[in-house]
């Protein structure tokens, strides 16, 4: 079972946070990147998200906009 960091997206959205918009983006030699685009009442922020080069799971970045 994954956890809730290992799900960022997930975890926000049972947190109230709303899916507004989602892209993937391959970036060469590290692979696919996932953006998610998240709004919460007037707040908006963005979830980015690879898979790591060594081992499994992902390396995520969370920005608030």
């Amino acid at each position: 079972m994954m956890t809730d960091e290992e799900r960022p997206v997930s975890a926000l959205v049972s947190q109230g946070w709303e899916v507004v918009s989602y892209s993937t983006s391959v970036e060469g030699a590290e692979g696919s990147r996932q953006s998610v685009l998240l709004r919460k009442q007037k707040q908006h922020k963005i979830i980015r998200f690879r898979p790591k080069m060594l081992g499994k799971g992902y390396v995520v970045k969370e920005m608030d906009v």
